[in-house]
């Protein structure tokens, strides 16, 4: 059998395994992360929702739209996502200074101290899995496996 999969794509056999690992690896963390959010009493999209909120990059407090956009889900399910978020005492939502049709989003003290166990113990896993994510991208790069 050829080392070359796909022709068209001039992708080979090494590069195949390499994506697969690559992705297993990812998976793998995810998992780690669904499991870690439920013990800490978080769905998962809430504790994603909490780092889109502490990690946020703009000028401003993030809004819904940021969320929809960083979470890459609809609009009216961010909106209802915030919406649970503030019932459960996780976020605040304030009206943008600006644009009062926009929602400013906040975390509050509890949902800080949840996230920082939280980010803890995620950058402890991506550290033992750092390894074999680099090793995978590695030999994406090169071709091999």
């Amino acid at each position: 059998m050829s080392d070359r999969i796909d022709e068209q794509e001039g992708l080979t056999r090494a590069q195949y395994v390499s994506l697969a690992a690559f992705r297993y690896e990812l998976r793998r963390f995810l998992a780690f992360s669904e499991t870690a959010a439920h013990d800490a009493g978080l769905p998962a999209q809430q504790h994603q929702a909490l780092l889109v909120i502490a990690g946020f990059d703009g000028a401003d407090a993030p809004t819904v739209g940021a969320l929809s956009e960083r979470l890459m889900i609809a609009p009216h399910t961010a909106a209802e996502l915030a919406a649970r978020m503030v019932e459960a005492g996780l976020i605040t939502k304030t009206p943008s200074p600006t644009d009062r049709r926009k929602m400013r989003l906040a975390l509050t003290g509890k949902a800080e101290s949840l996230l920082a166990g939280l980010s803890a113990a995620h950058l402890k896993e991506l550290k033992s899995l750092e390894p074999a994510l680099t090793a995978a991208l590695a030999r994406l790069g090169h071709g091999q496996a």
